[in-house]
């Protein structure tokens, strides 16, 4: 039985990009091999719908209203993987416009256990920024990625 009394820790997560028949488009399935040092955008909020009875003037009822969903945003050291460069051009062009994958965030406790699971449905990249450059400073060149997702659902192990 796991300790619920801890918070999970965030360092430890991967993240898999899934699109059909991604080897006949050249692409490596899973679509991303190489660890993120950053996953954020795993977000949904619901937007109540306000209603004013007649008569009634001090108090008012909410509806479930739309659910939206945010952006996943992906960081992470560049490597010789351009894979997230071929989708976004496969995605934005030509017969394969609107090309979509499938997603899954994995979290995994110290132990090696995973303790939550995230999916992301029709996910479409939104935007790709390459890392920035400086001479001076010796850094490592980071990417960042962003997709937006049609849904999010959470999976609990077990």
């Amino acid at each position: 039985m796991p300790n619920e009394t801890y918070p999970f820790v965030a360092f430890n997560f991967e993240v898999q990009l899934h699109i059909p028949d991604a080897t006949s488009l050249g692409l490596s399935d899973p679509l991303v091999t190489g660890a993120f040092a950053e996953c954020d955008g795993l977000e949904m909020t619901m937007e109540p719908k306000k209603v004013k009875e007649g008569g009634n003037n001090t108090s008012q009822v909410h509806l479930v209203g739309p659910v939206t969903y945010g952006n996943l945003t992906l960081k992470r050291g560049m490597t010789p993987n351009f894979d997230l460069w071929t989708w976004f051009r496969l995605a934005t062009a030509g017969t394969t416009r609107g090309l979509r994958a499938q997603g899954a965030v994995a979290l995994w406790d110290g132990q090696g256990q995973l303790v939550a699971g995230f999916q992301l449905a029709d996910c479409l990249p939104i935007k790709l920024k390459g890392p920035s450059l400086n001479a001076k400073d010796g850094q490592v060149a980071i990417e960042e990625f962003q997709l937006s997702y049609a849904s999010l659902t959470l999976q609990v192990p077990g």
